[in-house]
């Protein structure tokens, strides 16, 4: 992916795109798959950069949602089962299987557990990762080493998976790139176009670049709305007056070190005092520990986790594991903001469900909802509504059992997420010496990642890289912070960028990063007890 080329592409268009998508996230970027896969010619538009917002600061799980199967919702389990085992299969370089175990402390509660689980993987059926079953209290420490053992009866276990969602969101984005679509971030939406007045449908979309300033107007045969939590902006620009989809909710993570729970199986907490499930997980050598449910009145662009979050994450964390973590020993701590869509007037969010809802209104498409795991029928259901709004010719959807870009099962261990492109990177790496050397001790990212991010995977700032095409960020903030010198020296390389540029860089990702240090959350909190308020 080239930004200069895909501006280029814009510049030069003379007659309206097909289809025209705003936002780079999960749901965006899907749909630009699917329409370029059809022959749509296709563009898309990010605001910031792709999966900047939710996208990238989900669970990392790839699940039919145990807790929707106790509500009853079986049609949203059993979809996102059969849309979980397309992901891997497409996949394969950035999801996998994973165990997990709900301990169990009561008695009856491995069969009440267990039969649900049971049902679970029956709505799997062929989509199925293995068989659950009942453990003991010997078994379930043997598989979760670091549990606590007091009162424990015994476990059950089952199979779901996990991925990486920033770089998942970066191999659609090539995906989507391999098949004609062109893609463009940091461009955002100044306004909507249309035919007449008000009421007319919307015929393109005035679009900014956010690097120059310069602005384009862009023809479109249909607009598809795909901003997630942001959804409801873009469709005021077409109605003014139009209600809310949208009733934001909060979740924040903390990343541990894998002391805490050592071994490949991740731990589910079946009910929080708040009502949720808890997900301890082993990613990427780390212990990944969340989710809370905090409704938000207004979404922002970049949600910060309330210390309240921290706290409730690590109080719970420590009723399960032998060694309860602490402030200190929190190395980095996300929080994303969840598009559910609105059911009546309450204030809980908790108990939404993750559909999705699709319409159109005015010529425009817009979707919002849904999760990472159901992305592709997501996609696959908006193009196929715009496709008949723009009375495109039609033409089936080809994602179903698409590879996406890098997949392969002959994966390099170190270099994982880059799937078949891991050779072209390890050439890369030859070329400098400081190219092949390690960013940080901490982490496992070499100088040619950095290099490659900014060639090949479109990335235009340290924060790109570190928190998105690298996971630098989520696996120790601080060393990231210690790098980011360094990174901002090999972008400005590789992008034509002065020492200015580089020490602007510096400068905004270590504020930035500086927000997902939990010891500074906490002295925010400080700060303001201090002041009385």
């Amino acid at each position: 992916m080239n930004r200069d080329e895909a501006l280029a592409r814009l510049r030069d268009r003379r007659t309206p795109w097909d289809m025209v998508v705003i936002g780079g996230g999960a749901t965006g970027l899907g749909i630009a798959l699917d329409a370029a896969t059809r022959g749509y010619e296709t563009l898309l538009l990010e605001r910031d950069d792709f999966a900047q917002a939710t996208s990238s600061r989900s669970t990392k799980l790839l699940h039919g949602g145990v807790r929707y199967l106790r509500q009853g919702n079986l049609k949203l389990v059993m979809g996102a089962l059969r849309e979980r085992g397309r992901v891997l299969a497409n996949a394969p370089h950035l999801a996998s299987e994973q165990p997990f175990i709900i301990p169990t402390y009561k008695r009856g509660e491995s069969l009440y557990y267990g039969f649900g689980l049971g049902v679970y993987e029956r709505l799997a059926g062929r989509a199925s990762l293995g068989r659950s079953r009942r453990l003991d209290a010997a078994a379930t420490c043997r598989e979760l080493p670091g549990l606590r053992s007091e009162k424990l009866r015994g476990g059950v276990l089952y199979h779901d998976g996990q991925f990486d969602d920033a770089r998942l969101a970066v191999s659609l984005a090539a995906s989507a790139w391999d098949h004609g679509a062109t893609l463009i971030n940091y461009c955002s939406v100044a306004g909507l176009l249309r035919a007449g007045g008000a009421g007319t449908p919307v015929t393109g979309v005035v679009a900014r670049d956010r690097e120059t300033g310069a602005e384009h107007e862009i023809a479109a045969r249909v607009m598809v709305n795909a901003t997630g939590v942001f959804c409801d902006s873009i469709r005021r620009m077409a109605e003014p007056g139009a209600a809310a989809w949208v009733a934001p909710s909060q979740g924040a993570h903390i990343v541990l070190d894998r002391r805490f729970l050592p071994g490949r199986t991740a731990l589910m907490v079946p009910k929080t005092d708040d009502g949720r499930v808890l997900f301890a997980i082993p990613w990427q050598d780390r212990l990944l520990v969340g989710t809370t449910d905090v409704p938000v009145e207004d979404a922002e662009a970049e949600p910060r986790a309330l210390p309240e979050e921290i706290d409730f994450l690590l109080e719970h964390a420590g009723r399960y594991l032998r060694d309860a973590p602490r402030l200190q020993d929190v190395l980095s701590v996300f929080a994303g903001l969840r598009p559910l869509v609105r059911a009546g007037s309450g204030h809980s969010t908790s108990a939404l469900a993750r559909d999705h809802l699709l319409r159109e209104e005015s010529g425009l498409v817009s979707i919002t909802g849904g999760k990472w795991t159901t992305y592709r029928e997501m996609a696959e259901q908006a193009v196929d509504l715009a496709a008949r709004v723009a009375q495109l010719p039609d033409r089936p959807c080809r994602t179903a059992d698409l590879p996406l870009h890098g997949a392969t099962t002959e994966l390099v261990p170190s270099l994982r997420a880059y799937g078949s492109d891991a050779a072209a990177l390890q050439a890369l790496a030859q070329a400098r010496p400081e190219w092949a050397a390690r960013l940080h001790p901490r982490l496992p990212y070499i100088g040619a990642e950095v290099v490659w991010a900014a060639r090949q995977d479109m990335a235009r700032s340290v924060q790109d890289v570190l928190a998105r095409r690298t996971r630098a960020l989520l696996l120790d903030a601080r060393a990231s912070i210690e790098i980011a010198p360094r990174v901002a020296a090999l972008l400005a390389d590789a992008l034509g960028r002065d020492a200015a540029w580089q020490a602007r860089e510096v400068a905004a990702y270590t504020a930035f990063a500086l927000g997902h240090l939990p010891r500074e959350v906490q002295s925010v909190r400080g700060a303001y007890r201090a002041g009385g308020i």
